[in-house]
């Protein structure tokens, strides 16, 4: 009795109908994204067998969060969240199928992979904010961390299915399938979009435009302290410790002398433990800084023992913790952010939470890459590992003593159905 009442308060989002479709649709398209981080980053090595290739493709993919992220906040406080959703996706399967047809063809060049990288990036400036934000609007503030904890089941089922299917789609077929399998599967998200209840939503009136909104959003986050101590944590684990998709294809071609398929399995196994982790965190209340801080030392610790591990079975259990802690960490921060903030500020807030996270990619993936070429794959990884592991230690010493604010719901979301005057987005056309 008492595994059943778990389970259904694990999974009890998916109750609300809009979530629902959300859900689904994420479920195949994260499996799709899953295939092209695999098969990009392997297209790269097989075009120059280059470390540092592989970190500058990851670094100009999230070189625009880095830039442009908390513009993309602001999009997303001023714009209807779901219609600008549906044009993300949108966007997003063009730019897959574009890299289908340069491969299929054979006129592939590593420059061309470079652009692509780069405008996958300008569409993620808007398209992971209005994301996160919206999960607010589809279940209700009291459900944020279990919707969070949900989507990173999702998010982690696709990492676990995905590297496996494409290391063996790679090795019969190349990389080229993975790329169209990708851009098909965002019609599901599209179609899951365009079929939600509006007013059934739980949305604020989008935030009138404005000078000086960038500024407000950073201020309002600088003067929070549990918003300003979870932003920083981040932004250090994000910079050296989350740069797997430059050190696991390295770890796998050089030093464990494997090829796609282990790639895809050590993925898989990471994605594994983060799936766990992301069913742990779904079903709890809400979140904490002692886990906060807890699993970004357990991450940077299995990290640094990855690191050491000595053949492909090693480095694969291993990594199952790993993922575990990481997805404890990263939902954990996800939760705090969008519970502490303010509903007109939460865009901009979770936009400032993709520029760290993601937007710290340019600076960490090109100079792990570069340790890895110079010194080794194993000391590239353990580096990040080790960078971690001082990150929560510093934040375990700069915030012992201190109370986090009570973590509430916000008591003004309701339906927008209920709300006296009808919504309307903001002009697309201003940011």
């Amino acid at each position: 009795m008492s595994m059943r009442l778990a389970t259904v308060n694990t999974f009890r989002s998916l109750g609300n109908r809009n979530y629902r479709l959300f859900f689904t649709g994420q479920l195949v398209s994260v499996v799709g994204t899953a295939m092209q981080v695999v098969a990009q980053s392997w297209l790269v090595l097989t075009l120059t067998q280059s470390g540092v290739a592989l970190g500058v493709t990851a670094a100009l993919q999230f070189l625009p969060m880095l830039i442009l992220g908390v513009w993309g906040g602001v999009v997303a406080d001023r714009c209807d969240k779901r219609r600008v959703l549906i044009a993300t996706q949108v966007g997003l399967a063009v730019l897959a199928l574009a890299l289908w047809a340069l491969v299929v063809t054979g006129v592939v060049a590593l420059w061309m992979v470079y652009v692509l990288a780069l405008l996958l990036g300008l569409v993620a400036v808007v398209d992971m904010p209005t994301r996160q934000a919206f999960v607010t609007e589809m279940v209700g503030g009291g459900e944020v961390p279990n919707a969070v904890g949900l989507n990173s089941a999702v998010f982690n089922t696709g990492r676990l299915v995905g590297p496996a299917v494409a290391g063996v789609i790679i090795a019969g077929l190349g990389v080229a399938p993975c790329f169209l399998v990708n851009a098909l599967s965002y019609a599901a998200v599209v179609a899951g979009l365009c079929a939600m209840r509006p007013d059934e939503l739980f949305r604020q009136p989008p935030v009138a435009a404005g000078p000086g909104q960038v500024r407000a959003g950073l201020l309002y986050v600088w003067s929070t302290p549990a918003l300003r101590s979870t932003i920083l944590l981040v932004a250090a684990v994000g910079t050296f410790g989350l740069n797997f998709a430059v050190g696991l294809p390295l770890l796998a071609r050089f030093a464990l002398d494997g090829g796609p398929r282990l790639y895809g399995t050590l993925s898989s196994a990471m994605a594994l433990g983060s799936l766990i982790g992301a069913l742990v965190i779904a079903g709890r209340a809400r979140p904490t800084r002692r886990m906060l801080v807890g699993a970004a030392a357990a991450f940077g610790a299995s990290t640094v023992v990855a690191a050491a591990s000595p053949t492909p079975l090693a480095v694969g259990l291993v990594l199952v913790p790993t993922g575990v802690a990481a997805m404890l960490f990263l939902a954990t921060a996800n939760s705090t952010l969008q519970l502490t903030s303010d509903p007109a500020m939460r865009g901009r807030v979770m936009a400032l939470y993709g520029l760290v996270f993601l937007g710290s990619t340019p600076l960490g993936a090109p100079l792990v890459g570069w340790v890895s070429e110079v010194w080794g794959a194993r000391v590239g990884l353990a580096a990040g590992g080790t960078v971690t592991l001082l990150a929560a230690g510093v934040a375990a010493a700069t915030t012992s003593g201190r109370r986090w604010p009570r973590l509430r719901p916000p008591l003004t979301l309701r339906p927008a159905g209920a709300d006296p005057e009808p919504l309307s987005p903001a002009p697309h056309g201003t940011v």
